[in-house]
Order: structure tokens, then C-alpha cells, then sequence
């Protein structure tokens, strides 16, 4: 019994005010982080980085290279800058995140466009892009729980509509990029990527609520050399709960060839095939577009579902037959097929985030995720750098067909893990 109750003073409808001031952080926060703004942002840069190294180099395994240094400090910070986040808080990480990697984006295109941009100061460039980005994606995972709960949402629902702004700027961004990249080239299309981290970085800082550090700042000093220590609480969690380790070690596996896919191999791909970027970004476009009704599905009735059986199917469909269906390249046909899988995989991400949360402690959030999501990314950097040399080495058809099987044995596999069944 709340103390109005206790008094006998009885409880009066909510103001319009007051509802939309609890709705107005997470909404916030969906526009900062997706629809238009920094999630459409981070495809745009998704095609241009190696759309730029192909036309440049002409090699793919300098685009891969470049893959690779981009993603192997995303791995490292998302477990180091777990300890950044408990110190700094949620939304000062956040926004701090954002700021930072506007001013390493913009600085590609202006070193181009000045100085000049050897290959060695751009894998630098996208070397510390990847190790500023980690922190930011920590923290804005983190906030989800405390802001559904403060607008009375489902946990499902703002998962789902989380994944499914991430998943529509696929279907912005990519054809977006696509005919961007052949109006004013991809050097010029990375200025949209830095301005629009700064305007994440200004909704998500003037809307949201300040949300205090795990680790105060009055600890004391030998607390504060016990951060390494603190990391690792991340990883024997996971160790500990079955559960989220197969969740791990399976998205680890299919992250590994869906980054080589996306930053190698298919854009490679595509130019040798259809000689322009649009294509690319229109099948990006299609699978994230179909992926983001699959989110709304999702967060429609998606804690009605079961959840194993939606995360193991979900996951097959979307999977291998992307990679297989590459190898007849009529666009008709690929767009269908693209299509399908998004619409399968839209409540993946969304179910993966439930069970997070609802299994992590809250003030284990940030040690955890930022563990599982080194975790799930540790495979890329390996997957990037490797794939550019395989495809050399045996050519686009032999590829995918290596890559489609690999994936379609990760994912089946889940329909029988027994660790599954504590979903």
C-alpha cells in the first residue's frame, strides 16, 4: 500500500503531462539510436567503408583487412569498456560514445580530402572507431529495462521496437547509401555518419534521465584496481548459466560469417557480378525491411510464443539459404529470398535481449553484456580478415556454398540443444 493510500487521500487519473514525460525518454532514445538517425548512419557506413576500399584497391583482401580492423577493437572494447561504463553510468557513456565516434568518422572523409588517406592511416581511422563504439552500445543495452519500466512498457515490446528501429534503417539506409555513394561517393557519404552520431548524442543526452554509475566514485583505491577482477565477474556469469553461454557461442559463430558476408564477400560479390552499389544496398534494404515487420510480429505477440522454437526456427530460415541463393544472381529472386529470411529472424534479437535481461541481475547489466557482446563478436574480426583470402584463394561460388553450410549447422543444432529448454 502506497503512503497516499495509507492517508486515505485517493489516487488521481494520470495527467496527459505526466504520460508522455514517462514516454518521452524511450522514445527519445528509440530516435537517437535508430529509426533515421545513428542506426541508418552506421549501414550507410556498412556499405561505403568497403565500397571505398574496393574502388580504391580493387583487392578483396584489403577490403577484408579493413574489415578486420574494424571489428577486432568492437570485440575488445565491448569487454574492457564494460568497467568505463559501471564507472561513467549509462547515458553519460552513451552520449560520450556517440561524441567520440562522430569525431573519428569525420575525420576519414576530411583526411581524404585534404592530406590525402594512405591505406595504413585508414585502417587507423576505423581501428578506433570500432574500439570508441563498444562502450556506447553497452550502455544504451543497459538502458532499456529501466527506461520500459519507467513508460510501463513489456520488456518484450521495447526490445522489439529497439531491434526493430536498427532493423528499418536497413531499409533506409542501404538504398539510401547505395545512390549516395554514386551522387557524391562514399568518402562524402561518411560526413552523414559523423553528424548523425552527434545528434544521437543530443537526444539521447537532453531526453533521457541520468542514470548513476555502478561503481561510485568514493570507492576506495583498491576497490578501483580490482576492475580487471569486475570484468571477469562478466564472463563466470556466463559460464555459469548454460543457457546464455549456447546463446553466446551460437550468435559468435553466425556473427563470424555474417561479417564476412556483409563487409566482404557480398559487396565484393555484387560488384563483380552486377558492377554497381545499388543492388547491395537494395538487398540489404529488403532484409532489413522485412526483418523490422518481423520485429512488430514480434512485439505484437511475441511473449506468447515459444520461445525456443521461435529462436531456433527463426535462426534457420534466416541463415544459410541467404548465402546459397547468392550463387543465382537474379535480383528478383534474391530480394524474395532476402525478404523471407528477415521475416523470419526479426524476433531473434529482440528474444535474445529478453532473456538477458531477465536473467542478469541489474547491477551485473553492464559487466554482462558487455562480456556477451565481446563474446558474440570475437568471431568477426577472424571471419572478415580470413574471408577475403578464401574467396581468392577458391573463388565467390565455393565460398558461399563453405559458408551456407557452416551456418545452417550452427543453427539447426539449436533445435535439439538441451540447454534451450530453460527458455
Amino acid at each position: 500500500m502506497n503512503r497516499m493510500q495509507e492517508t486515505g487521500v485517493s489516487t488521481q487519473k494520470e495527467t496527459p503531462e505526466r504520460a508522455f514525460a514517462k514516454h518521452l525518454p524511450i522514445y527519445a532514445f528509440f530516435t537517437g539510436t535508430g529509426s533515421g538517425i545513428s542506426y541508418t548512419s552506421d549501414v550507410l557506413t556498412l556499405l561505403a567503408i568497403p565500397w571505398f576500399v574496393l574502388q580504391t584497391t580493387g583487392s578483396v583482401e584489403q577490403t577484408g583487412i579493413t574489415a578486420f580492423f574494424s571489428t577486432l577493437p568492437t570485440a575488445l572494447s565491448a569487454f574492457f569498456g564494460s568497467a568505463i561504463v559501471d564507472r561513467l553510468g549509462y547515458k553519460r557513456t552513451s552520449v560520450i560514445g556517440d561524441v567520440a565516434s562522430a569525431v573519428t568518422v569525420a575525420l576519414i572523409p576530411f583526411a581524404y580530402h585534404t592530406i590525402g588517406l594512405a591505406f595504413w592511416q585508414l585502417l587507423i581511422l576505423v581501428f578506433l572507431g570500432g574500439l570508441l563504439k563498444s562502450p556506447g552500445v553497452t550502455a544504451r543495452s543497459s538502458l532499456v529495462p529501466d527506461l520500459a519500466e519507467l513508460a510501463k512498457m513489456p520488456l518484450e515490446r521495447a526490445n522489439a521496437f529497439s531491434d526493430g528501429m536498427y532493423r528499418v534503417s536497413g531499409l533506409i539506409g542501404a538504398p539510401l547509401a547505395g545512390i549516395l555513394i554514386a551522387i557524391i561517393g562514399t568518402s562524402n557519404l561518411l560526413w552523414l555518419d559523423a553528424a548523425s552520431f552527434f545528434i544521437s548524442a543530443a537526444l539521447i543526452g537532453l531526453a533521457v534521465p541520468p542514470t548513476p554509475p555502478v561503481l561510485k566514485g568514493e570507492e576506495s583505491a583498491e576497490e578501483a584496481k580490482n576492475t580487471l577482477a569486475r570484468l571477469w565477474d562478466g564472463l563466470r556469469f556466463l559460464q555459469r548459466d548454460a543457457l546464455l553461454l549456447s546463446i553466446v557461442v551460437t550468435v559468435m559463430i553466425t556473427n563470424l560469417i555474417d561479417g564476412a558476408l556483409m563487409s566482404v564477400v557480398e559487396p565484393a560479390y555484387i560488384k563483380h557480378v552486377f558492377h554497381s552499389a545499388l543492388p547491395f544496398g537494395l538487398l540489404v534494404a529488403t532484409f532489413g525491411g522485412a526483418t523490422f515487420i518481423g520485429t512488430l510480429i514480434f512485439a505484437a505477440i511475441g511473449h506468447r510464443l515459444p520461445r525456443r522454437l521461435t529462436f531456433g526456427v527463426g535462426f534457420t530460415i534466416a541463415g544459410a539459404v541467404r548465402f546459397w541463393i547468392l550463387l543465382v544472381p537474379i535480383l528478383p529472386l534474391l530480394f524474395v529470398v532476402h525478404a523471407l529470411a528477415g521475416l523470419a529472424g526479426g524476433g531473434l534479437n529482440p528474444l535474445i535481449h529478453t532473456i538477458m535481461q531477465e536473467r542478469i541481475p541489474a547491477e551485473m547489466r553492464a559487466r554482462v553484456f558487455g562480456t556477451t557482446t565481446a563474446g558474440v563478436l570475437v568471431g568477426i574480426p577472424l571471419g572478415t580478415f580470413v574471408s577475403g583470402y578464401v574467396v581468392t584463394g577458391i573463388g565467390f561460388e565455393y565460398t558461399l556454398l563453405l559458408m551456407g553450410t557452416l551456418y545452417f549447422l550452427t543453427t539447426a543444432s539449436l533445435l535439439i540443444n538441451p540447454a534451450l529448454r530453460k527458455m
